[in-house]
């Protein structure tokens, strides 16, 4: 269950990548971008609104199988682009990705990375895409990132949801090893409501699974939710002081490298 409805999640996608062409206003797109070691600002932007393109393509296709994604994995020629050239561009992905969606409405049947098969997933992970990957402009730039509430829970909960499925020991059997007695790990928000913001990752059973609630665990990490969000997508070490880690530090950081993604 999302906390975010389909139409807010196409209206974010929109809405996102509106606030990042406001970042960009005569910034030097060759600056790295840390949080995408090998990228820079220049090669996000073209790996984002490519990404939106693709998307679009597959949700108005209905694919029925992935459709190629050199365009916006072969980042190498762009190089050196001028913020103004990509502002209209970034416009016209976003908006191409949420009418798309809209005409399809949010049960669709179509290729998913994930199970489900629905429109509605691409609407939901382009809205958080968007929003983290125009963290990682803000972050290389040196501007100001802030998130609507509503948004950062929503996709607190989406990076649990995916770092969780049953899937993910087929592609990553390596995951199996973060599963043992005890391994439990907490995440609080503490500047939201509590009963909004604390979820608790459980390793102990055959899985991984999730719930939102307040428990005791192995490790804690604490902090506003912004930074509780750049933190669990590994935007931000969690040993930096923008969060506080109470507990097994050693367990969140080996959850934290095999569950990366995104």
């Amino acid at each position: 269950m999302t906390r975010m409805t389909f139409d807010r999640h196409c209206g974010e996608i929109v809405a996102q990548t509106d606030l990042l062409r406001s970042h960009i206003q005569g910034a030097d797109l060759s600056v790295p971008v840390p949080s995408c070691p090998g990228w820079t600002v220049n090669q996000l932007l073209r790996h984002l609104g490519g990404a939106q393109r693709w998307a679009a393509e597959t949700v108005r296709g209905r694919v029925t199988e992935p459709l190629p994604e050199g365009h916006f994995r072969d980042l190498s020629p762009y190089v050196g682009e001028d913020p103004a050239t990509l502002d209209g561009w970034l416009a016209e992905g976003a908006g191409e990705l949420a009418d798309a969606l809209r005409e399809a409405g949010p049960d669709a049947e179509l290729w998913t990375p994930v199970p489900g098969e629905r429109t509605a997933f691409y609407a939901r992970r382009f809205a958080h895409e968007t929003a983290l990957h125009r963290a990682d402009a803000a972050l290389a730039l040196g501007v100001p990132y802030d998130l609507d509430e509503e948004v950062a829970l929503d996709a607190v909960d989406e990076w649990l949801s995916l770092g969780s499925l049953p899937m993910m020991f087929d592609h990553h059997p390596e995951l199996r090893e973060l599963l043992g007695p005890g391994r439990t790990l907490h995440f609080h928000a503490t500047d939201t409501a509590p009963e909004a913001a604390e979820w608790v990752v459980d390793l102990t059973g055959d899985g991984i699974t999730w719930r939102r609630a307040h428990e005791k665990a192995a490790v804690a990490v604490r902090g506003p939710l912004v930074e509780l969000l750049l933190t669990l997508y590994r935007r931000r070490s969690p040993h930096d002081g923008t969060v506080e880690v109470i507990g097994d530090a050693k367990l969140l950081d080996f959850w934290q490298e095999r569950v990366a993604f995104g």
